[in-house]
């Protein structure tokens, strides 16, 4: 609810990483792993920023950053087939009007 996010282990309680107020302290909706870059994940929060996190390139600031200006976005869901090395990835994006919108992630946040 604050935008922290934390990475943990399943054998271990305690994150081995957190990032404090990562959204400005906007509450996060949806928090997806990409399906075919494993240290990729997208965040979205709720004044319709999508954040892109590439844990090899930064592992202390998301890389990128895009508003969805238009419409609330409610919901994100990633679509892609990871047994498959083209490094196609899509973000499907729901808005608040039932609108569906999927938009396909630069290459160098999709190729394995």
């Amino acid at each position: 609810s604050d935008g922290s996010i934390r990475l943990h282990q399943m054998t271990s309680e305690y994150p081995l990483m957190q990032w404090n107020d990562s959204t400005n302290g906007q509450p996060i909706i949806a928090l997806q792993w990409a399906l075919t870059r494993p240290a990729v994940f997208f965040a979205l929060d709720a004044s319709s920023n999508i954040y892109i996190w590439d844990l090899l390139e930064n592992d202390l600031l998301p890389v990128a950053k895009q508003t969805i200006p238009s419409e609330r976005v409610v919901a994100m869901g990633l679509l892609g087939e990871p047994e498959k090395a083209n490094g196609l990835l899509g973000i499907v994006l729901a808005k608040a009007s039932g609108q569906i919108d999927i938009q396909y992630v630069k290459k160098k946040w999709a190729s394995p």
